[in-house]
């Protein structure tokens, strides 16, 4: 794997962008080899002039392992299009960001997210709202994403974490540069139990101009959108333009004809979204009513390569330990290992004597629907 460090690199250079870093890829094959070229070799790539003149400033100017240690001790991660922890649904839009800068925990299971956007001015109606559809959704293992702004963002991620669930917040600003500033306790909060993104490098602060591309990231980690209110000019239009944009279903709260915070969701309907009469209407159109299930489910799958090789070796009939190791090569104490935590997942039941069978997905599914 391409060593992250020089994709940090190319994030801090103004003007590469996901096409640009495609094309220095596709000419280098990597992004160490593009990151050490001439800057006539990165003008034969299809960088201009100026462009390349950037990077090399960048690279004479950044240490790119001191970059890495501070985002080490200030608990940030970085993801890449190589990682395979990279939002699988991020990745499946329109030039998705090369870099993602984390802190928190991104899980498997935020794969079943959605967004939840709106006005700063938010009102009683909407936050009454936010505050229910965000409950139910968490309720429902459905990951809340929301921008981490004031009004409506701000109460879908309190309810959220309120619920037990886990929610997401995309920023205009690095991760380490929390806005508004109101909000450090909560986004202290949220990373605990969900995480804070950001394609801007570390050190980047908030930004008028960084706010309306930050939102086709919120729309591109879920599978649906939902606006609770908005006026003509919002942010959250832009998200649901996005959404609309990216194949996500887009859902509208329907609100007063005199209220300024419902003429925007009012248009949206008008325009075909959905309209969201009551939380559920976005887990039935969705599919999302057996998302605890599913989760659940998740949970019991293969969380490593190890894993994975000891659960293939098993079957319905009893195995012990010693014709695993042998059938696999593997050292005894790592599959030990691997058998003690695929029985505390459920994966495994051992049958005495150090003999064990496997308990297969569509098994789990069928005790979880409550079968005998």
């Amino acid at each position: 794997m391409d060593d992250k460090r020089y994709w940090v690199g190319f994030s801090l250079v103004k003007g590469i962008g996901a096409v640009r870093l495609q094309t220095l890829l596709d000419y280098f094959g990597d992004t160490k080899t593009a990151w050490s070229a001439s800057g006539i070799d990165l003008v034969r790539a299809g960088l201009s002039a100026r462009l390349a003149e950037r990077v090399l400033l960048a690279r004479s100017s950044v240490n790119l392992d001191e970059y890495m240690i501070q985002m080490g001790k200030n608990n940030i991660q970085v993801l890449t299009w190589e990682d395979v922890d990279y939002p699988a649904h991020l990745k499946e839009i329109d030039q998705p960001p090369p870099v993602l800068y984390t802190r928190g925990e991104l899980t498997a299971e935020d794969a079943w997210a959605v967004a939840i956007v709106g006005t700063r001015s938010v009102s009683p109606y909407g936050r009454q709202v936010t505050e229910e559809l965000a409950t139910v959704l968490a309720q429902n293992g459905v990951t809340v994403v929301s921008g981490l702004a004031r009004g409506v963002d701000a109460v879908a991620h309190q309810a959220a974490l309120k619920a037990g669930g886990r929610t997401l917040a995309v920023l205009g600003s690095g991760v380490d540069k929390i806005y508004p500033p109101e909000h450090r306790q909560l986004a202290e909060k949220l990373a605990l139990h969900g995480a804070i993104l950001s394609d801007y490098a570390p050190g980047t602060p908030p930004d008028s101009a960084n706010f309306p591309p930050r939102n086709r990231i919120i729309s591109g980690l879920s599978m649906a959108v939902v606006v609770v209110e908005a006026g003509d000019v919002s942010g959250a239009l832009i998200t649901a333009g996005f959404a609309a944009d990216q194949g996500r279903e887009v859902f509208a709260v329907p609100g007063s004809v005199y209220a300024p915070q419902s003429r925007g969701t009012n248009r949206l309907i008008s325009n075909g979204a959905r309209i969201l009469l009551q939380p559920t209407d976005v887990l039935t159109a969705l599919d999302l009513t057996r998302n605890v299930e599913r989760r659940e489910i998740r949970r019991a799958l293969p969380a490593n390569d190890t894993e994975a090789a000891v659960l293939n070796s098993l079957g319905a009939e009893p195995i012990h330990v010693d014709e695993i190791r042998a059938r696999l090569g593997l050292p005894i104490e790592k599959i030990s290992a691997a058998l003690t935590m695929m029985e505390l997942k459920g994966m495994v039941r051992q049958m005495g004597g150090m003999n064990y069978v496997a308990i297969r997905e569509e098994q789990a599914e069928y005790k979880l629907s409550g079968g005998e």
